[in-house]
């Protein structure tokens, strides 16, 4: 019968390898101290296999992915270190069984191999979440095989799932095994940070830490989606899937370090087990979501409603809903409107109008709603079982007049570039979208307008409905 023998989070910055930091690996040396405990404690372990989740592999919004080729190979050249490589043989029996115990929990993987990517124009080789915390590990270690876990942007719910059907698969296999959660906390945490500074990055990195020690796996779930979105991190979701390994049992968790020397925050800790049926958790993490859902629900206004109810309604019968009584301006007034849809604080779809296409604002917003549930072709249709955890936004717009791009500001205006018949909207006050730059550049994207082009710029605002609270 097989175990998971450690439970394991580490960073991945590269300049903490010595190959690439040249010297400034030691401004984060309590990092570099606390990786070295854990390949030299792996070390002594002995696992058969290593179970390494990551952010940076091949990243979908609906699935996880999951190495399936003999051997996943990599190296560092892209940070200036190509002597440091990699070389790892695949626990292609446990990774099979993840997939088909996945599968049947309808929870989406897709094997990376040659083919998929081809497919997805992608490499097979290792990213830097992983090859950062193995580097570590193969200081000490390397008689292991791996299973390669990038995560996908899925409900917290399901990568807890996933974690638990991970712990189901080792047990009914014959490897002894340890699971490391590759993640980098907020990297925004002050102006040494390349990504600017959040107002809750220290907070989120404070209260994510100490939840994580005292084993308040609840409470991790039940961090406040605001602080988390403000705090820039890429460690959660591994961290969901790492705490779905250890459910069913009773936890702590040892920090061995943390800090930020470079505006990002590392931490590294290691986690004690016991078998504790009490700690079975899944029905209250579903629990926790559906009360942040019905706390949604009730401050939806009545444009976000009407949204929801024409996407669902949709959904469900394949018509369009009969436009309901009203008060008067949504009957009477026309303008253009986009409709944004989210899951899980995620973007599940967005599409909509400059210019009104129908008689009234209402039947704006029923139109677009499910062209932004159905038509988005950044994504798979919803399907009615993601219903009751979509989030509603509509944003009414005012005519756009031109502008230059002194006249812009991304919080307050939206944008358009035109070039012929080319033309790349954006909507404003969009998160990750803090210059007239960074909003330009996106628009002219989309458009599939060159920058050097001589394109036309527009502005507008946004009347934004959705919540009242």
């Amino acid at each position: 019968m097989g175990k998971i023998i450690g439970h394991y989070i580490m960073p991945h910055p590269p300049i903490i390898i010595k190959e690439i930091g040249k010297g400034e690996e030691n401004k984060a040396i309590n990092t570099v101290s606390a990786c070295n405990k854990i390949g030299e404690e792996i070390s002594k372990l002995r696992p058969d296999t290593i179970i390494i989740i990551t952010p940076h592999g091949h990243l979908f919004r609906d699935a996880l992915s999951i190495s399936m080729l003999p051997k996943v190979s990599g190296d560092l050249g892209s940070f200036n270190a190509p002597e440091v490589k990699f070389n790892i043989d695949v626990d292609l029996k446990l990774t099979k069984k993840i997939r088909d115990k996945a599968y049947k929990e309808g929870i989406i993987t897709v094997p990376i191999d040659e083919k998929a990517s081809m497919q997805y124009g992608t490499s097979p080789e290792l990213d830097h979440g992983s090859m950062v915390p193995l580097y570590f590990v193969n200081n000490y270690y390397i008689n292991y095989q791996i299973v390669h876990i990038t995560y996908g942007i899925l409900s917290k719910e399901e990568l807890y799932r996933f974690g638990m059907i991970i712990k189901e698969s080792v047990e009914e296999s014959n490897s002894t095994t340890v699971v490391i959660a590759s993640g980098d906390l907020s990297h925004r945490l002050n102006n040494k940070s390349p990504y600017g500074v959040a107002e809750h990055g220290e907070a989120f990195d404070k209260k994510c830490m100490e939840l994580l020690q005292n084993g308040d796996i609840l409470g991790l779930f039940s961090l406040d989606r605001k602080i988390v979105k403000d705090a820039g991190e890429c460690g959660l979701r591994s961290f969901y899937i790492l705490s779905g390994t250890m459910d069913g049992c009773e936890v702590k968790g040892e920090t061995l370090s943390y800090e930020g020397p470079f505006g990002i925050g590392y931490g590294v800790m290691k986690f004690y087990t016991r078998e504790c049926e009490e700690r079975k958790l899944l029905s209250k993490i579903s629990d926790i979501k559906k009360k942040e859902m019905k706390r949604i629900r009730e401050c939806e206004d009545i444009y976000a409603k009407l949204a929801r109810s024409s996407l669902e309604h949709y959904v469900k019968t394949g018509k369009y809903i009969h436009v309901p009584v009203l008060y008067e301006k949504m009957l009477t007034e026309r303008n253009g409107v986009f409709v944004s849809i989210k899951k899980d604080g995620e973007l599940r779809g967005c599409i909509g109008t400059v210019f009104p296409t129908t008689d009234c604002v209402a039947k704006e917003i029923i139109k677009n709603a499910v062209e932004a549930g159905q038509r988005d072709p950044r994504f798979l249709p919803v399907e009615e079982r993601e219903l009751p955890d979509l989030e509603y936004s509509v944003d009414i717009l005012m005519p756009p007049i031109k502008a230059t791009k002194k006249e812009l500001d991304p919080k307050k205006y939206g944008v358009i570039v035109r070039k012929g018949s080319r033309i790349g909207i954006l909507l404003p006050d969009l998160d990750g979208v803090d210059t007239v730059e960074e909003q330009i550049s996106i628009a002219l994207e989309k458009a599939d307008i060159d920058e050097n082009e001589d394109y036309e710029i527009e502005k507008f605002e946004v009347i934004r409905k959705g919540s009242k609270c």
